[in-house]
């Protein structure tokens, strides 16, 4: 009996032990940014678009993210009218969801699907829908469409999740690409469209898509789950789905903000280290207006309090690369015990199938530098190199005749891993007027190369 109370007695002290480091660390947090509240009182409207870019069951966990965010603004008071939802909308009846209607974002989760609205779905999530949406595009409000109506003194607050590689991130039929969503916000704010914008990406390389872009004085503050040259990370594994049900960077903010009765006592800049140091696979990195992390969480995932009881945080502890998320589901289904010979047969020529496709198209690619004959540059150098994406033009114009010729990055996404090959293409390019040329001939390459050796490739889709 003695050692029982012993045990008990320790036990309740460790746990106390970590609810005050936890305390002393938001205390200090706090102390860091001064008073969380802003200067001036706030008396605007909150309007949230959330954008999953990905469709495909393998891609689960993007729409299961963005499902999970709106429950948590919706339960923290914005009103439904003001959350625009873009997403495929696949996953819920999709014939291997073993749970029909139900999306969960982590082991044994609660159902995020219910109640999430469906303004664009299918063919509809699109960059350029996004930019209409966030223009407050008049056209699409006239057919009765969602769009952001805010005006000087709203706050908007974006989340996007999916794929991403230098300088873009991706949807279900296209690509978004850094300066067109930057040329959108800079527009945006000279037209008083907003008093304070949020932006959270959660994408590989997702820092590409602010670094030298995004002002500091524009009243922007945006957080990545990734720096410019790195991938994000899938978790939580199902073994009933066989897919992975969240990304580390988004189930860390999206738990955090979950777990508060009330958004008004965290600011951003608290939100944003706790996830930093929750978020030990990739680089959590932020840009812009950094003064914005002072202001509380309320004025952009809502201020209503409410007293559902958390679900609890689950420890993540088999993060995988996104970018390696087809090949380790592709594996697991491989090893799963008590499979027939068939279902044996079957998954060992589709795990067989995607390395070789893999292989082709690094194989490809490889072959493409070659062809280019980059001046004063070695193969290996455009191979091995990742230099910082500065020119954007002559980036997007190498990238989408990649993207029309050689592999669809929509239908071939392993592609997006080897997209940086073009940045350090462009950036061996000196400033003078013979680059346009320079850019045509690359061009004239690609288009030819691709055509005679790649363009009637045998894999129907490249994961």
């Amino acid at each position: 009996m003695l050692k029982y109370l012993i045990f008990l007695t320790l036990t309740l002290c460790l746990v106390n032990c970590f609810d005050f480091y936890d305390h002393f660390l938001n205390s200090l947090e706090s102390h860091e940014l001064g008073d969380n509240s802003d200067e001036k009182p706030w008396s605007g409207t909150i309007w949230a678009v959330l954008v999953a870019g990905s469709n495909g069951w393998f891609n689960y966990r993007h729409q299961a993210d963005i499902c999970h965010a709106y429950q948590v603004l919706h339960e923290h008071g914005v009103n439904d009218s003001n959350i625009i939802v873009m997403m495929y909308d696949d996953i819920a009846h999709n014939e291997e969801n073993p749970t029909k209607g139900v999306i969960i974002n982590k082991p044994n989760g609660r159902d995020v699907y219910k109640g999430v609205p469906k303004d664009y779905i299918g063919k509809e999530v699109t960059p350029k829908m996004l930019l209409k949406v966030l223009e407050g595009d008049q056209s699409l409000h006239q057919k009765g469409k969602k769009v952001v109506k805010s005006g000087p003194n709203d706050h908007i607050f974006l989340y996007f999740a999916d794929h991403g590689a230098p300088g873009l991130i991706a949807f279900p039929s296209d690509e978004l690409y850094a300066k067109d969503l930057n040329k959108v916000l800079k527009s945006m704010a000279n037209k008083k469209k907003f008093n304070k914008m949020v932006i959270y990406i959660e994408a590989c390389e997702s820092g590409s898509m602010f670094a030298g872009l995004l002002p500091t004085n524009i009243n922007i503050f945006a957080t990545t789950a990734a720096n410019s040259s790195e991938s994000s990370y899938a978790c939580y594994y199902d073994d009933q789905r066989e897919t992975y049900l969240g990304d580390v960077y988004s189930v860390n903010w999206i738990e955090d903000s979950d777990a508060q009765h009330s958004l008004i006592g965290e600011s951003l800049q608290q939100q944003f280290k706790r996830v930093l140091r929750e978020t030990n696979t990739s680089h959590v990195t932020e840009f812009g207006d950094i003064s914005i992390g002072k202001l509380p969480l309320s004025q952009f995932q809502g201020s209503k309090r409410y007293n559902k009881t958390s679900d609890g945080k689950v420890e993540i502890r088999d993060a995988v690369a996104s970018s390696d998320v087809p090949l380790v589901i592709a594996m697991k289904r491989l090893n799963k015990h008590n499979q027939t010979e068939e279902q044996r047969f079957l998954n060992r020529f589709n795990y067989e199938e995607l390395l070789r496709a893999r292989s082709f198209l690094i194989n490809s690619v490889k072959h493409l530098i070659h062809e280019l004959n980059i001046k004063l540059y070695s193969v290996d150098s455009i191979w091995s190199d990742r230099r910082v994406l500065t020119n954007h033009n002559c980036y997007v114009d190498l990238i989408q005749h990649f993207d029309n010729h050689c592999f669809d990055l929509s239908t071939h996404p392993f592609a997006l891993r080897f997209l940086y090959i073009f940045v350090n293409i462009c950036e061996t390019l000196e400033p003078n007027e013979g680059n346009a040329r320079i850019i045509e001939s690359w061009i004239s390459s690609i288009v030819k190369h691709c055509s005679l050796h790649i363009s009637d490739h045998p894999f129907t889709q490249i994961l």
